[in-house]
């Protein structure tokens, strides 16, 4: 290795996708230089720790997959709990257990059998059935009635989004689960839980051994770091590594209000949901829930859905036609260049945490082992 390419890898960005890269290459006798941006690693998996409570500081993150490998693969690193996801939604003061089950229906109408419960959605979404619907509003009250809409979907959706429900292409609702079973599990996989001790537990462990320097801003300084190493691996907004060459991709951003509360149990449930478009917020967090703790105080945070900027931080992407012609662009040219492009924000695409973990999987054993 040449005097001035110390490591076979640099990676940028410490969340699970860069981690675990890093982690495998590792295993197959590879250097790796691990950096970010942030002063912590995990990236938006990152738990704060807070009155003894590991708060999840970017938003819920719930473990889940049907994949027994990814499973067994972080149960590796660190043993995960028994939390079952199972968030209520708060429409008006009243409380609906979510997903869409039986409880939903017996809160919303009283009926007690899924015969009654079909019988009273069929009528409901009868009259919206069209050929083609035009709009995600349409498509919804074709799916289910005007009651879960108006109630458990509208509010929601318009501030996830910030935009009408009307203005939102059809396709962003495929389908609304509709179970006929009384069953809050909010995730039918069959495994599901939290890293005892919190994500950090996860992330340091995938580190472990591994060069990583943290507050680093890899493009103020992205010739010295690429120099350093063989080949990059980045995990960052893919349109900002090619300087917005075909323009900016959009994301829908999210402000994180927490709160220390000097009760020991705030809403007596980790997610709870406000469908209602007169709240701000989407929903309101109670961390120790996520690991069934005992502390004396609590600690809460109001998400607020908000436009990202260039500046702040992306979470969602926005894959409409504009956005996804734009990334194909960068997706052309990224194929032309040596880099590694992976994880939500280079390859512009929502990833759950488990199929982050098997990207980067596959990716490190079609290198290491093919």
């Amino acid at each position: 290795m040449p005097a001035n390419k110390k490591y076979d890898f640099l990676i940028v960005g410490a969340g699970l996708y860069g981690a675990v890269f890093a982690h495998e290459a590792k295993k197959h006798g590879k250097t790796s230089l691990v950096i970010d941006k942030r002063e912590h690693i995990g990236g938006n998996t990152f738990c704060k720790k807070i009155e003894d409570i590991n708060v999840h500081a970017y938003g819920a993150h719930i473990f889940h997959t049907n994949d027994k490998r990814i499973w067994d693969y972080v149960n590796d690193f660190v043993p995960f709990n028994r939390y079952t996801n199972s968030p209520v939604a708060n429409y008006k003061g009243k409380l609906y257990n979510l997903p869409f089950n039986m409880n939903t229906f017996y809160q919303l109408w009283g009926v007690k059998t899924p015969l009654e419960a079909k019988e009273i959605i069929e009528k409901q979404s009868n009259k919206y059935k069209k050929t083609r619907p035009e709009n995600l509003e349409e498509q919804a009250l074709s799916l289910v009635g005007e009651d879960i809409y108006f109630k458990l979907i509208k509010g929601y959706t318009e501030k996830q989004w910030g935009r009408k429900a009307t203005e939102l292409p059809a396709f962003i609702i495929k389908r609304l689960p509709l179970r006929f079973t009384f069953d809050n599990n909010y995730f039918n996989d069959s495994y599901q839980g939290i890293p005892i001790g919190g994500y950090n537990e996860l992330t340091g462990a995938l580190l472990e051994g591994i060069d990583v320097q943290l507050g680093i801003n890899y493009f103020k300084h992205k010739k010295a770091l690429d120099d350093k190493a063989h080949k990059i691996v980045f995990t960052g907004k893919i349109d900002e590594y090619y300087d917005y060459e075909f323009g900016k991709l959009q994301y829908r951003g999210l402000r994180f209000d927490h709160q220390i509360l000097d009760t020991d149990n705030y809403q007596g449930n980790a997610v709870i949901n406000y469908t209602e478009n007169e709240i701000p917020y989407t929903r309101i967090l109670e961390h120790k829930h996520f690991e069934f703790g005992q502390q004396k105080k609590t600690v809460i945070t109001k998400e607020f859905p908000l436009e990202a900027s260039t500046e702040s931080e992306p979470y969602y992407p926005i894959n409409d036609d504009r956005n996804n012609k734009i990334y194909l662009e960068y997706k052309k040219k990224a194929s032309k260049d040596s880099i590694i492009f992976g994880g939500r924000l280079a390859e512009y695409k929502y990833y759950d945490m488990h199929q982050v973990i098997a990207a980067a999987l596959t990716k490190t054993k079609n290198l290491f082992e093919n």
